[in-house]
């Protein structure tokens, strides 16, 4: 099985070879294709595909140029949100330097072991997150303190939800879908995806929406 560390510990006789040892392992990219939008620093968004990734730094294909030095925020499916700064421009894509904290270099390295190593899990585990059009798609949408909007519940998972509706509030922005707080990682033609802030239980997807 693949693994990828967010930090690693090497013998300290020699100080200058380990941090660069430590390093290139640290970031080591791994191919990976997942699809995407991200966000220019004018607030413009974008699709995307990732290239391949690693805890320091991504690469992806888009349809428009950016700028050397531009701060990018990238939403992707099954990793979420990333942000970063592009560091190189290439044919057709860019690479990016993602800023994040040592938790989220952590959580992203455990996402991406999972990812590139998912062809070795059970069955069941690899249907966990199957979506399903829910027999009761009708709940409400709520942003901020506005007061709740009706929506459609087009299909939904134990980790999130896609809905008809016709607001797009921006992408990262805290909702909640009935009462199920999430987060905004995608729009679509028909509305906006969601991630739950929390994985639900089947028998508590059932309440809402069965």
């Amino acid at each position: 099985m693949v693994q990828l560390m967010a930090q690693q510990s090497y013998p300290q006789s020699d100080p200058i070879a380990s941090r660069v040892e430590a390093d290139r392992r640290r970031h080591r990219r791994v191919p990976l294709t997942l699809l995407g939008r991200f966000m220019r620093s004018n607030k413009q968004e974008f699709p995307c595909k990732l290239i391949d990734i690693s805890v320091g730094g991504a690469a992806m294909m888009s349809p428009v140029a950016v700028e050397d030095g531009e701060q990018i925020v990238v939403y992707l499916d099954q990793i979420g949100g990333l942000e970063g700064k592009v560091v190189r421009n290439f044919p057709g894509g860019f690479a990016l330097a993602l800023t994040a904290t040592q938790h989220r270099r952590e959580k992203l390295a455990a996402q991406l072991t999972w990812l590139i190593n998912r062809h070795e899990l059970e069955p069941a585990e690899a249907r966990r997150h199957e979506r399903v059009v829910p027999r009761n798609p009708s709940s409400q949408l709520t942003i901020g303190d506005a007061d709740p909007v009706a929506c459609d519940v087009i299909d939904v998972s134990i980790s999130g939800a896609s809905i008809a509706t016709e607001l797009r509030p921006p992408l990262d922005t805290e909702v909640f879908l009935g009462k199920l707080r999430s987060r905004v990682v995608r729009h679509h033609d028909s509305g906006i995806a969601v991630r739950f802030l929390d994985i639900q239980q089947p028998t508590a997807l059932r309440r809402y929406f069965g």
